[in-house]
């Protein structure tokens, strides 16, 4: 019989395994798959596949209908929107993949201490992520901006810094829950060392939940960055990224509709196939 999560079998192989299985079963899920894969290999070989240099302008031609010569048009400054769309993607991915794992490093190990220490240390360590959770994320990354200056980098730590909040929860959580299991009392009346169970006995239990959590949010940091980048705190011109070129394709939609179409498409279908496979994952793995 079980009840709740089942810890002592849990390891991170078997949430791979479990994780794979879910895809293989939901041919949405694989097929969103496919198409990330996809995506994200054309756009981090950009330099290889990009039929143009994408901040080479063209003024004399201005922004152009799409056509054999541009697939998807160009922009007002006459740059080819593909080789926009493909370099910008890769911008929008490694921030998705590194602020994610930012995320899970922080609040893995944040929730772990956390749940693991208990007592005062668990409480002042909670009310430190309610304290940053009332913080407004615009007026946070606004702050670090201020602190720090305006990077690429600022934007992977600053998305990271926030995400991680709701993972630390999750996995606390769970860490106060394991703790009290009597594997891990066993553990700690041999003489083990804290590190060691968490090491050995939180982590592998916790991972299953962790996975979960990393797959919703890579399409949750690249929404954001977006976001960012469409308030103009973001990726700074020229060098592209989704949010940026949607946010320039709405200031021309009259006059250049494709400029908003193709960026808004394409970033939609991949935060659409990046969602569905979260899904697909959460649902094998969410009960264990």
């Amino acid at each position: 019989m079980r009840s709740g999560w089942v810890f002592e079998e849990s390891s991170s192989d078997s949430a791979f395994a479990r994780a794979w299985r879910a895809l293989k079963s939901d041919r949405l899920a694989l097929a969103s798959l496919a198409f990330v894969i996809a995506t994200a290999i054309l756009c981090f070989a950009a330099g290889i596949v990009a039929p143009y240099d994408y901040q080479v302008q063209n003024l004399s031609i201005g922004a152009t209908p799409p056509s054999l010569d541009h697939w998807f048009g160009t922009d007002i400054h006459g740059r080819d929107l593909l080789s926009r769309m493909l370099y910008g993607g890769r911008v929008s991915f490694a921030v998705g993949i590194l602020a994610t794992a930012v995320a899970v490093v922080i609040g893995t190990s944040y929730g772990m201490v956390s749940g693991m220490c208990g007592g005062k240390t668990d409480a002042l360590m909670m009310r430190i992520v309610d304290i940053i959770y009332s913080l407004p994320f615009t007026i946070f990354v606004i702050l670090l901006m201020m602190a720090f200056g305006r990077s690429l980098w600022l934007i992977f730590v600053a998305i990271g810094a926030v995400e991680w909040l709701t993972m630390a929860r999750i996995v606390r959580a769970m860490t106060l829950d394991i703790k009290s299991r009597q594997f891990v009392e066993a553990a700690v009346a041999l003489g083990e060392s804290r590190l060691g169970i968490m090491r050995r006995h939180i982590l592998p239990n916790v991972f299953g939940s962790v996975l979960v959590c990393a797959a919703l949010t890579v399409p949750s940091v690249m929404l954001l960055e977006a976001f960012l980048s469409f308030l103009g705190l973001g990726v700074q011109a020229p060098l592209p990224s989704w949010g940026g070129l949607v946010k320039d394709g709405a200031e021309y939609m009259e006059d250049a509709p494709w400029m908003l179409v193709f960026p808004a498409l394409f970033f939609s279908a991949t935060l659409y196939a990046l969602n569905r496979i979260g899904e697909a994952v959460s649902e094998n793995l969410g009960d264990k």
